[in-house]
């Protein structure tokens, strides 16, 4: 039998959607499916998701959309673990395979499989990188990112747990206000929330990257950047330019770029009939002043973005 001609070679199509396009996050995902696109040489990547992280709406239109034109598969990180559940459903009825990254869907039985952060585990280590950064001792802000986002929440509960299980001297001022999903909206809300407890805050944790950048904003306006010790999740050039500046005091840093590659790679292994793990972890790390020109966190710091 004669091999196959490039012409003959099955291609794939896939729609690869995350939560929102602006946040260099998704950019880094964006550039790892396409590296895993580039190397494979038979998957076409279809890039599209909402702009703003709030659009439930607008990203179960794209999911639709994606369905109608019968990609081969689907890889989405679902903005609300609920409100996806039925678009993923529709997904499943067209035989179209669905893959989840970033953040899981609530009913993962009908997922190809979840790629990811371990988010509890990058919770916990934040909280241990603030308590330490305090000297085990002193109040703390966390602020909440939006309702139905699972990857947070789990970050949230993280944070929560490894304060109240590693540092008893250390008191949650408040933990229940929600700083919205834009820079703006968390510069609000901290600025708010700062105002609040000037005379009592110790130590803030933001638990995504638009978060933390309004966050710092908020800590810069208030005259309190680097006298309140702040650990972020997830970085941009100024929560890095502002770690080199001693405003920051920790990052808790995911591998989005591997993300990205690593979705592409297992859903056109089950594609082509491989059996692949359910859960697939990216890893957590925590980039600090003292580590952060190693090599290593150099490269989690500044990923590469698909431009």
């Amino acid at each position: 039998m004669d091999p196959a001609t490039p012409s003959e070679i099955k291609k794939f199509t896939f729609a690869v959607i995350p939560k929102g396009t602006t946040h260099e996050f998704w950019k880094s995902v964006h550039a790892g499916a396409e590296n895993a696109a580039k190397e494979l040489g038979d998957v076409k990547i279809l890039w599209k998701g909402p702009l703003l992280e709030n659009d439930r709406d607008g990203q179960i239109s794209v999911v639709q959309d994606f369905v109608t034109k019968k990609v081969d598969g689907i890889i989405l990180a679902p903005l609300d673990k609920q409100a996806l559940v039925d678009a993923v459903k529709d997904a499943q009825a067209a035989n179209i395979p669905v893959l989840i990254f970033d953040s899981a869907l609530q009913d993962e039985s009908l997922i190809v499989s979840y790629v990811a952060t371990d988010n509890l585990k990058g919770g916990q280590l934040a909280g241990r990188r603030l308590g330490e950064s305090l000297g085990g001792k002193g109040n703390v802000v966390m602020l909440r990112y939006n309702t139905g986002s699972e990857s947070t929440e789990q970050r949230e509960e993280g944070f929560l747990d490894a304060i109240k299980t590693g540092f008893p001297n250390i008191k949650v001022l408040s933990s229940s206000e929600y700083a919205g999903t834009t820079p703006e909206s968390s510069l609000d809300k901290a600025t708010q929330v700062l105002t609040k407890y000037k005379s009592e805050v110790n130590g803030i944790f933001a638990v995504c990257e638009p978060n933390a950048a309004g966050v710092l904003r908020a800590l810069e306006q208030s005259e309190l950047a680097g006298k309140v010790k702040f650990v972020a999740f997830d970085p941009n050039q100024e929560l890095i330019q502002g770690m080199a500046d001693g405003k920051v005091h920790g990052i808790v840093l995911q591998d989005p770029v591997t993300m990205g590659y690593e979705s592409v790679k297992r859903l056109v292994a089950h594609l082509k009939g491989e059996k692949i793990e359910k859960r697939v972890g990216t890893g957590e790390y925590v980039a600090t002043p003292e580590n952060m020109t190693t090599p290593e966190m150099d490269k989690l710091l500044k990923p590469q973005q698909f431009e």
